[in-house]
Order: C-alpha cells, then sequence, then structure tokens
C-alpha cells in the first residue's frame, strides 16, 4: 500500500503536503507546531486536518505492521503462495488481512479440528471432489472411517465429521465473508426487545427494528448502553435464502453429484453456527466503532467551544458554589485569579435568621472586593441560590450581575491532587467555589485542570474506548491552549503541560524554576530548565509569552527561529520595538502589499504565510484570539419553569450539541432541547452544521412538562 497516496485521495490533499508533513510528524514535530509554524511545508493545514492525517496515518501504518505479521505467520507454516501475498497487498482493512489469516490461524478446539484428529479430513477432500458418481457411493466409502478408538462408531457420524470441516473451511474463507458482511450490512436490520417489563429510558427500543446501514450513531449508542444495562436483548435479521443461494452458487460446481446434499448441509450449518454469529458480532463492533468515532468527533468540536469561550477579563468575581445542608460555599476572586476571601453561608434553608446573615456577608463580600459579577455554579440548589443572588443584588450599591456557570467537573477538580496542591488551606466545597468563578474569568486555564470527560459536552462519553476518547480530547486542549499561548510567568504546571513539546514532568520543571528563581526574563531563559532541550525549546517557545521581556516579540507567537526576519521586517519600514509596543504598525499590512509581498518574502528570508503571522502579531502584540468571541451573557433577573408559556420568545446559550439536537441555557436551571427538527427551516444532517457550544441564540417556548423537567424549544418563528 502506498500510504502516502492514500492519505492524498483520502484527505484530497497534494502529495507533496502530505509527504512533508508526514515527515515533519516523524521528526518528533506536534501538531501544535507544524500547523503554526510550518505552514510553507504543509500549505496552511490547520490543526484538524493535521490531526486527520495523523490518526488516519497511524491507522494506515498498522495495517501495514499487521500484513507483515500475517504474512510471517503464512510463510512459517509454509503456506505463503503468490496468491495469498497478493491478496494480503490488496487488503485495506485490518479485518481483511484478518480474514485472509483465519484459515491459517492456529485454530481453539473445535467440531472441524476434533474431525481432523479422527482422521475424517480424506473424506470431506472426497466429498469436495463432487464426483458424477461415486463407486462405491459416500455412504459406504464414509464405512472405512468408522474407528471406535477415535470415536466415530458409524458411517453417519464419519460423514458429520466431514461435513464440520467443510462449513469451517467455508466459514474461513475470505472471499465468502466479505461478500456476507456487505450483504448483511445493506440488507439486515438490527432487532431489539425488552428484557424487562419495567419503564426505562429504553422504552422506545422494547419493540424495535431498523436497517442496519440506516441506524444513525446516537441510536446505535443507545441501544448498546440498554443492551449493557439489561434493558435490550438485540438481534441482527437478514434474508438468509439470498446469502446461502449465494454460497451454494460458489460451493457446488456439480448440482448431479451425491455429495450435494452434503455440501448443502454443511453451508447451512456453517453459516447458522459460525458465519451468521461472527459476522454479527463483527457488524455490531463496526456500527460501535463508527458510532464512537462520530460521537468523539462530536465531543471534541464541544470542548474546542467550550475551551475557546471568551476570558471575562479585568473582573473580580465571587464564585458561589450552591448546596442545602452543608450551605453555599462562596469565595471571592481578584482580576488575577488571586483568592481574597471565602465564607460559607446558608440562603436555601427555610431559616429566616440564615438567610438574613447570608444575605448580610455576601452583600458585605460584594461591596468590600468591588465584586463585578457573581458566579453560580448550576447544580443542586442552583435555583434557589439565583433567587437568592438575584434579591441580594438589589440591595448593593452599584452595578453587579450574576451569571450561571456549569460547574461540570468542579467536584472532580475539587477533590483532584492538583486543588490541594493549589488550596491546601482550603476544604474540597471551598476549592470548588474558587473553580468556578476562575472557569468565568478564564474558562481555558480552569477547564484544562480538569479531565475532559467530565466537562459535560460530549454524549455517552463513558461507553467509549478510553485511549482513543482521551488521545482525542487531549488533541483538542492541546490545540486550544496552544492556539492561546500562555504567560510562562503565570501558568500552571496543569496548563503548561499542555504546550507543544512540554510534558508534566517537564511543566512542573518550569513552575518549580520561576519559584525558586523568580520569573523568567526571556524566553530564552526557559532552556536553563531541567528536560527542556533544543527539541523541546523549538517545540514549545512561540507558545510561550513573557510580558515582562525586553524583547517585545517575547510577548508575542513570533518563533525565535523568526526573529531575525520579524526585525529586517521592522527596519524596512523605519519601525522600533516601541512602535510595536505601543500599537504602531497598523499601516503595515498596507506597506507590504504596497513594496510587493514577494520582495518582502525575498528580503526576511521568510514564505508568505510566516510573514502574514509576523504582520499580524507585530500589529496587536499579546493579543488574544478569544477576545473577538461573546462574552458570557450576564443577568439580574430571573426566571423559572413554572414562569415558561408555549410561544414565549427568549435568548439563550448552546450549552450541548448533540446528534439528534442541541441543549440551551435560557436562564431557568433546566437546559432545554432544540430538536433537529426544530434547528433550521433548511434541512440539516447534523445540529452541528448551525450550532456550536457557547453560541447566543433565540429560541421560542414549545412545551414545559414540570413532572419531567423537560423543556422543549424552537429555533423556528423567532423573529
Amino acid at each position: 500500500m502506498d500510504i502516502i497516496q492514500t492519505l492524498t485521495d483520502e484527505l484530497k490533499l497534494k502529495r507533496e503536503q502530505v509527504e512533508k508533513t508526514v515527515a515533519l510528524i516523524d521528526e518528533g514535530n506536534t501538531i501544535p507546531f507544524i500547523a503554526r509554524y510550518r505552514k510553507e511545508e504543509t500549505g496552511s493545514l490547520d490543526d484538524t486536518v493535521l490531526r486527520n492525517l495523523e490518526d488516519r496515518l497511524n491507522y494506515l501504518r498498522n495495517i501495514e505492521k499487521r500484513k507483515e505479521e500475517v504474512r510471517n505467520l503464512i510463510n512459517e507454516q509454509g503456506k505463503l503462495t503468490d496468491e495469498i501475498a497478493a491478496a494480503i497487498e490488496r487488503a485495506v482493512t485490518i479485518t481483511e488481512v484478518d480474514d485472509i489469516y483465519r484459515p491459517f490461524r492456529p485454530h481453539r478446539k473445535t467440531r472441524a479440528s476434533v474431525a481432523r484428529e479422527k482422521g475424517l479430513e480424506p473424506l470431506a477432500e472426497l466429498i469436495l471432489r463432487q464426483d458424477d458418481r461415486y463407486e462405491p457411493s459416500l455412504a459406504v466409502q464414509a464405512q472405512a472411517y468408522v474407528n471406535e478408538e477415535l470415536g466415530v462408531s458409524s458411517a453417519e457420524e464419519a460423514l458429520a465429521g466431514a461435513c464440520d470441516i467443510i462449513a469451517e473451511q467455508i466459514s474461513d474463507d475470505a472471499g465468502f465473508r466479505k461478500v456476507i458482511r456487505k450483504s448483511t450490512f445493506d440488507t439486515g436490520f438490527l432487532n431489539t426487545k425488552n428484557t424487562k417489563d419495567e419503564d426505562s429510558v429504553y422504552s422506545q427500543y422494547y419493540d424495535y427494528s431498523e436497517k442496519i446501514g440506516k441506524i444513525p450513531a446516537h441510536r446505535i449508542l443507545a441501544i448498546n448502553r440498554g443492551e449493557k444495562e439489561e434493558f435490550l436483548k438485540v438481534t441482527i435479521t437478514v434474508e438468509k435464502g439470498i446469502i446461502l443461494n449465494y454460497l451454494c452458487g460458489e460451493m457446488i460446481r456439480n448440482p448431479k453429484s451425491e455429495a450435494v446434499r452434503y455440501i448443502e448441509a454443511a453451508i447451512l450449518d456453517g453459516y447458522d453456527r459460525l458465519i451468521a454469529p461472527s459476522i454479527e458480532r463483527e457488524i455490531r463492533n463496526d456500527l460501535f466503532d463508527a458510532a464512537s468515532e462520530g460521537a468523539i468527533r462530536l465531543f471534541a468540536d464541544n470542548l474546542k467551544h467550550l475551551l475557546m469561550q471568551a476570558p471575562l477579563k479585568g473582573k473580580t468575581v465571587l464564585g458561589f458554589d450552591p448546596g442545602y445542608i452543608n450551605g453555599c460555599k462562596t469565595a471571592v476572586v481578584d482580576k488575577t485569579g488571586k483568592v481574597l476571601a471565602t465564607a460559607v453561608v446558608y440562603p436555601t434553608t427555610k431559616s429566616k435568621p440564615r438567610i438574613e446573615e447570608a444575605t448580610r456577608v455576601i452583600k458585605a463580600m460584594i461591596e468590600k472586593h468591588h465584586v463585578d459579577v457573581v458566579a453560580i455554579g448550576n447544580g443542586t440548589a442552583s435555583r434557589e441560590s439565583e433567587q437568592f443572588i438575584a434579591d441580594t443584588l438589589k440591595q448593593v450599591n452599584y452595578d453587579c450581575k450574576y451569571v450561571i456557570v456549569s460547574e461540570a467537573g468542579a467536584s472532580v477538580y475539587s477533590a483532584s491532587k492538583l486543588a490541594a496542591e493549589e488550596f491546601p488551606e482550603f476544604d474540597v466545597m471551598q476549592r470548588s467555589a474558587v473553580s468556578i468563578a476562575r472557569r468565568l474569568q478564564d474558562p481555558l486555564a480552569e477547564l484544562v485542570k480538569i479531565d475532559p470527560k467530565s466537562i459535560g459536552v460530549g454524549q455517552y462519553q463513558h461507553d467509549m474506548k478510553p485511549a482513543r476518547l482521551d488521545g482525542a480530547l487531549e488533541g483538542v486542549v492541546e490545540d486550544c491552549v496552544n492556539a492561546v499561548g500562555v504567560d510562562v510567568n503565570t501558568a500552571s504546571y496543569s496548563l503548561l503541560s499542555y504546550i507543544s513539546g512540554i510534558n508534566t514532568t517537564c511543566a512542573k520543571n518550569i513552575v518549580k524554576y520561576r519559584e525558586e528563581n523568580g520569573e523568567f526574563p526571556t524566553r530564552d531563559a526557559i532552556r536553563k530548565v531541567p528536560r527542556v532541550g533544543a527539541k523541546a525549546f523549538e517545540q514549545c517557545a512561540g507558545f510561550l509569552r513573557v510580558p515582562q521581556s525586553k524583547e517585545i516579540l517575547d510577548r508575542t507567537g513570533v518563533h525565535p527561529e523568526s526573529y531575525e526576519a520579524a526585525h529586517k521586517l521592522l527596519g524596512m519600514f523605519g519601525y522600533t520595538e516601541e512602535d510595536v509596543s505601543h500599537g504602531g504598525l497598523k499601516e503595515l499590512s498596507a506597506q507590504v502589499k504596497e513594496r510587493g509581498l514577494e520582495n518582502v518574502c525575498t528580503e526576511c528570508g521568510v514564505g508568505a504565510p510566516t510573514l502574514f503571522d509576523m504582520i499580524s502579531e507585530l500589529e496587536k502584540p499579546g493579543r488574544d484570539v478569544r477576545d473577538s468571541l461573546p462574552l458570557p451573557e450576564l443577568r439580574a433577573d430571573v426566571m423559572s419553569m413554572e414562569d415558561l408559556k408555549p410561544d414565549m420568545i427568549l435568548n439563550g446559550t448552546v450549552r450541548n450539541v448533540i446528534d439528534f439536537g442541541a441543549f440551551v441555557d435560557i436562564g431557568v436551571h433546566q437546559d432545554g432541547l432544540v430538536h433537529i427538527s426544530e434547528i433550521s427551516d433548511r434541512f440539516i444532517r447534523h445540529p452541528s452544521e448551525v450550532l456550536s457550544v457557547g453560541d447566543r441564540v433565540k429560541v421560542r417556548v414549545l412545551g414545559v412538562d414540570l413532572k419531567k423537567k423537560r423543556i422543549s424549544l424552537s429555533m423556528k418563528n423567532v423573529k
């Protein structure tokens, strides 16, 4: 297999792009580094395409590795022919390779292997000859194989054992399996029945059937979970007659032969006992794998939009972690993320004195520390807490708003080793309040401390293959962190560990060095950190910011390898570093255009993509790519589900996008569902075509089920 050409065709890229990208990956370069600083080589491929390419490259290389293993295994048996070798080479999936190896692999004890041990293989071969006439008959010739010592007591048993051998041969035939697998997938149905009489979330699948090739991914995952929880029994049905006719057509060469009835019996047994169950397992696994990949991609996309939400910069925030019995934990966090004060209040009780005390405490904290925003977690007692805060803010002498913040994963972080290291003096609940406040100030910096699977923007994530899911989500976090960049003098080691070229050990070394030696004065000083070698520095330097550095470029995304080119560019048009610092390069793009892009690239010794990135960084040094995104919607009012009426028009924020719709926060604690059919007037295949996590949308209330706490929304007719 020409892997480069396969990638070129599948990803619809130029062969040169693929060749250079693969070479960069093999040299140990990270995806963020390649995407940002090797655009000339890749043709400016973005991180999404590069990750897809890397994933597919690894898969194709695993196929080639498996091919080599199978070739060697068959060759060791002395059975590798040119035909088999060619079939292995043509295979495009690991399943196809394993099908070819199937007849040669060491078998566990089977009916066929037992029959071979009884010496019945020559009888099977005799049947497969399909002679016009057997003299004497097969039944008589089978008598010769009767052997009490070997466990063959009659001619009928001998013939049955021979049929077992034939059945296994049919089952092991790679060509047959390929055709049957495709036929089953194209024409078969997946059926589900309930195994319990009780009502459940799987009730819609208690008597359900759908064509295999038409089942949407979320339904496959739901059915699999229902089966796992023992609510459902799942089967696959197919028109068996078509498959049996196909096998008979392939196996029977002489319809008049006495052997036909034995071959037909072997075909029926081979299909029912061996092929059908095996193919069903394979198709079920393939369906799950495909559904999982779709769910992982959607999870990754949701996570990316969540992590890249605009930070609420320059605001003092009061984090409010709601609760009942143990009270509500609060923490005031200043503009830099430093904790100024903590408290425990009990506003969700029925005790009037406690409510009054809570009001005094919160009002005092807000006024003393000039709190701009109260961030309320959306968990238990959130509704009551929201009402309390809304009432309290009416008594505050200046403008302070509140916002509901998803606290998904906050408890996981609070109980983690990292949280204990950050806040050893706080208990678990206090840490949670700090986390809620900080994730409003900088969602990315705070959410990277939490296992992505705990953040709550996925679907059936606990059913996914852990290694595949973790790898995909870590890639998303890595891309987001590197897209934003981090201040090397303030970043936590958890944030630094996602920077290109820096692992957890290296990140901890950076923080330790910083604590022992003071702030890094320049990017180059990072080289002094243990474990930051030349390669690591090359990969990470461009993504680490040093705002205090005298070298202005240390504050930007310009890579040190391009500093010389950047200084040439500045000198070319008479600019100084002072001009960069004060934002005086607004005309640079026009000046470059006037001089001629090609000429400027030649004089600076860089390609056009690098030059464009350089200009962008110089024009806005220290810019945050998230600054152009809408800020969180701050509120001063409060609503409940009881306030909602059909046809009410509301503003909302998309919290999660799933296969069949999107969940939208409309300010009533319970998110509403916009079904895919209610998202757009035009046909859409998936909600992600229109919506992303964090989007502001206008919705219309369709219905409210107070008992089940469900809100149905529509994005149609909302003008």
